[in-house]
């Protein structure tokens, strides 16, 4: 069992359930290569964390453009829908800030891969964005 730190915040439902309807949405949009519609539901200049294959830790701001031309090359343009089953724990900070760690299983054309990672989301004028992804192994697309 995960025991989360205490941010001094207790999230409300309604925090709760905006969060996981976010993920929702951003997830149908991955499954179906949506890069626009997954671009929709960020703020940029996005930052990026990860680390490169040389085990250097690498950061990166990304504008629009340049997370819909690498999304689109690493998720490719057609073919099977992508599933995704992830298991999300979010650390409230704020009612407008989150820390969500996820854990997914990633499966496209039958092959599985597991994914772990984590994202800072803003809620603005009462909708969440992303802001931040931190996930290790992607330093050299950065």
């Amino acid at each position: 069992m995960t025991v989360l730190p205490d941010t001094g915040y207790v999230p409300t439902d309604e925090d709760r359930t905006s969060l996981d309807d976010w993920f929702a949405e951003y997830d149908a949009h991955s499954a179906r290569r949506k890069i626009e519609r997954m671009a929709d539901m960020a703020v940029f200049p996005l930052n990026l964390v990860s680390d490169d294959s040389a085990g250097n830790g690498r950061t990166a701001q990304w504008n629009r453009e340049q997370f819909v031309a690498t999304m689109t090359r690493v998720m490719g343009e057609g073919g099977e829908d992508i599933a995704f089953r992830s298991t999300r724990t979010p650390v409230f900070l704020s009612p407008s800030l989150a820390v969500v760690f996820t854990d997914s299983t990633m499966t496209v054309e039958g092959r599985t891969r597991q994914l772990r990672y984590a994202d800072i989301l803003v809620r603005r004028h009462g909708v969440w964005a992303f802001q931040t992804m931190m996930q290790s192994g992607w330093g050299d697309n950065l």
